[in-house]
């Protein structure tokens, strides 16, 4: 098999091949670090590698559905055991884990051999993945703009064709963004399905999920049949599917009731190419025989974004002096953006972010009521095209402000200048659309089905109700059928 072969098929047919003896684990491994070498100094998705001996001793037990495949995990919040986990900070880069993550573990039961992790912004914090520590990834579509984030590394991995398949996880669209940046399949299952730990059974009060970005949709399927589940560690019971994941895909569905939107309080003027690839999408989902028509978001996600930074807040805050504690780091050891948040989360105190938690019941609420009279909720994932690497990034100045502040406590001042406004625009206005799955517990999806007249990919989202996972991995497989993408991976610029 050469490179070319390699890249034409899907995480499932490789681990066909390799069950038939066609190709073996050790050929698909190097051909996936000789991709790597091409193409990752382009793109800085890998940022740690697993040495050859552990590799070798993970390969020769694989067995799974996915046995022989070359994989790569997230620097975040999945750990393999003897390796540091970074989270993308200096603070944390020579912590090596004592035991793998439970998600970890289940991606090695399913036979995947990993082989490094991927690109992380600083503790997730940002769509893009930029950290000061490991530097900025880039998007293998044109590596002047970013892949996204914060499972960016993971994204344009998979994209530039050196993985199939990688490991991800969603906070606030972590999954979602990366996959519309690079042309992807990302869903952000419902919540508490995949499991986390072993140190604790959820992240961010449950609304952090684990997960994987794919090229196809039956990857999807296969990959969350193989790592759903409740673990020893689980906060509460989860309902697993009766059928399969793989076996759901099988069955395209009919005359779904789908309500679409563009619209955003936070983005008044969403880019012309994120409206298009919804209103395309709504008429691509007509021709196929359900009913679809414009709606009012069913929701405020200006306040929506409110409450989602100032709980995010109170958990980096957290992040970041647990860290300190298991570290000793100092401020040198945290990026100042990271300083700057984590002390809005601590000044803000208890009280903000426990009545933007009691908040969250209203975003399910208005979603209930939205469900009684559609199946899904379908707006663009990108509010515009990937942004250009360095787009976002905090002025010298301010980064330095931002250091005195935390140093001096003054996060009380910090929040009277109107950070949170700049915060609310910046970071989330391009990306308004993600927060609410992740708020409500439900399960989103984002599908590649368009690309801008520039060549670059951006995605559209659908939003189901709790527990349809299956249902959105379903209707993604009959978009898929409809308008294949699988062929334009051969059109990425590395």
């Amino acid at each position: 098999m050469d490179l070319s072969e390699y890249q034409s098929f899907d995480a499932t047919a490789l681990a066909d091949l390799v069950a038939k003896g066609e190709v073996t684990a050790t050929e698909l491994l190097e051909l996936a670090r000789a991709r790597a070498d091409v193409a990752n100094p382009k793109l800085n998705a890998i940022v740690a590698h697993i040495s050859e001996a552990d590799t070798q001793a993970a390969d020769s037990a694989a067995s799974g559905p996915f046995a022989g495949v070359p994989f790569l995990i997230k620097d975040l919040a999945q750990e393999y055991r003897g390796y540091p986990t970074s989270c993308g900070s200096r603070s944390l880069a020579k912590l090596p884990a004592t035991e793998h993550a439970n998600i970890t573990q289940r991606f090695l039961d399913a036979g995947f051999v990993i082989f490094g992790k991927t690109n992380t912004p600083e503790f997730g914090a940002k769509g893009v993945t930029e950290s000061e520590y490991w530097g900025p990834a880039r998007n293998p579509w044109n590596t002047d703009h970013t892949p996204g984030g914060s499972s960016g590394g993971s994204g344009a991995a998979v994209a530039a064709g050196i993985v199939p398949a990688a490991g991800a996880n969603d906070g606030g669209g972590s999954i979602r963004i990366p996959a519309a940046c690079n042309g992807l399949v990302g869903l952000k299952p419902s919540r508490g399905i995949a499991p986390f730990g072993p140190a604790a059974g959820e992240s961010m009060f449950g609304m952090a999920v684990q997960g994987a970005v794919t090229r196809t949709v039956r990857d999807a399927a296969a990959i969350y049949d193989a790592v759903v589940g409740p673990t020893a560690g689980s906060v509460y019971p989860t309902s697993t599917p009766d059928v399969s994941y793989l076996q759901q895909i099988k069955s395209a569905p009919a005359g779904l009731r789908i309500g679409y939107s563009a619209r955003s309080a936070i983005n008044a003027n969403p880019h012309p190419e994120a409206v298009a690839a919804v209103e395309n999408t709504a008429k691509l989902l007509t021709e196929l025989g359900h009913h679809v028509e414009p709606v009012d978001p069913p929701y405020d996600d200006e306040a929506l974004a409110r409450d989602f930074l100032t709980i995010w807040f109170a958990v980096l805050a957290t992040e970041v002096a647990q860290t300190r504690e298991l570290t000793g780091a100092s401020d040198s050891d945290f990026e100042a953006d990271t300083l700057a948040i984590a002390e809005l989360g601590r000044s803000g105190g208890v009280v903000a972010a426990f009545t933007a938690l009691d908040s969250v019941n209203k975003y399910v609420l208005s979603l209930d009521r939205f469900h009684r009279d559609y199946d899904l909720l379908l707006t663009p994932t990108l509010a515009t095209p990937p942004l250009t690497v360095g787009e976002t990034t905090t002025a010298p100045l301010l980064q330095r402000a931002s250091r005195v502040i935390s140093r001096v406590h003054a996060g009380k001042l910090l929040s009277l200048s109107g950070i949170l406004d700049d915060l609310i625009s910046q970071s989330l206005g391009w990306v308004p659309y993600t927060q609410l799955a992740n708020l409500t517990g439900r399960p989103a999806i984002s599908v590649p089905l368009h690309w801008t007249a520039t060549g670059l990919p951006l995605g559209v989202q659908f939003v189901g109700r709790l527990g349809a996972d299956g249902g959105l991995l379903s209707l993604a497989a009959q978009l898929e059928a409809a308008q294949p993408w699988f062929h334009r991976y051969s059109e990425v610029q590395v």
